[in-house]
């Protein structure tokens, strides 16, 4: 995959059709904030989306070699830019059942890869 790897995660909206809109709305081109931005790059995380079907939203990065989950989670928790955007975001979403604690994102499972079938 050209150097990067690629990162698909799994989070719930909270079931209410207005955190929906309020959702893509802070997600819309130019709504999310420089500081979160410059966060996502700067942990050399290459590319992401987010897709969302009904209150299941499915993240998918491509992060660079340098990537580090845990660098980049303590640089999160260290930056009060960064923490309020969580804030607002933790007004929309809803942890999946059997995230685990502190677990807002969680990685989904490949199961199936044409690329592998013969």
């Amino acid at each position: 995959m050209n150097g990067t790897d690629r990162h698909v995660l799994l989070c719930d909206l909270k079931d209410d059709p207005d955190a929906f809109g309020h959702y893509a709305a802070w997600h819309a081109a130019g709504a999310v904030p420089a500081a979160v931005v410059r966060s996502i790059r700067a942990a050399n995380i290459v590319a992401m989306e987010i897709y969302r079907c009904g209150p299941r939203l499915v993240m998918v990065m491509e992060t660079g070699p340098g990537f580090d989950p845990a660098a980049k989670a303590a640089a999160d928790a260290a930056d009060p830019e960064i923490q309020a955007w969580e804030r607002l975001m933790d007004r929309f979403q809803k942890r999946l059942p059997w995230a685990g604690d502190g677990e807002k994102w969680v990685p989904a499972e490949r199961i199936f890869a044409l690329d592998e079938q013969p």
